[in-house]
């Protein structure tokens, strides 16, 4: 859990998003880069600074319940394509937790499916540890 993974290529990632059999029925697709910040998260999510900074993050994932996830939205309103890469191990500030692509029909939908899957990946698939400088 030493070592991470390296981050996939977003180009890639479209050129494969856009050559899928459902890319006819997409009109947007929308990319979250989730990578680690300096600031604790309960400073800012609760407020709380006890002047504390993040050096690095310990992260990892529970494989079947990302796929559990992502099925979910695909079950969605005019999603099409998903697709999702994490990282492992101890990650430092600036580098990339996960990326995670969305594609659908709309500009609504295609938001409110990133949302879904993101917080659903953060909420109830991922283990974060943050290591303090």
């Amino acid at each position: 859990m030493i070592n991470q993974k390296a981050p996939p290529s977003l180009d890639e990632w479209l050129k494969e998003a856009k050559a899928d059999p459902a890319a006819s029925k997409v009109g947007m697709f929308l990319v979250h880069n989730g990578v680690v910040r300096q600031t604790p998260k309960a400073a800012v999510r609760q407020g709380i600074d006890d002047g504390s900074l993040v050096k690095e993050m310990e992260f990892s994932f529970d494989a079947a319940k990302v796929e559990r996830a992502i099925a979910e939205t695909y079950q969605m309103e005019g999603i099409f394509y998903v697709k999702v890469w994490l990282n492992e191990g101890k990650i430092k500030v600036g580098e990339d937790l996960m990326y995670v692509l969305v594609g659908g029909d709309i500009r609504p939908h295609v938001v409110d499916a990133l949302q879904f899957l993101v917080s659903k990946i953060k909420n109830e698939c991922v283990t974060e540890k943050e290591i303090k400088a």
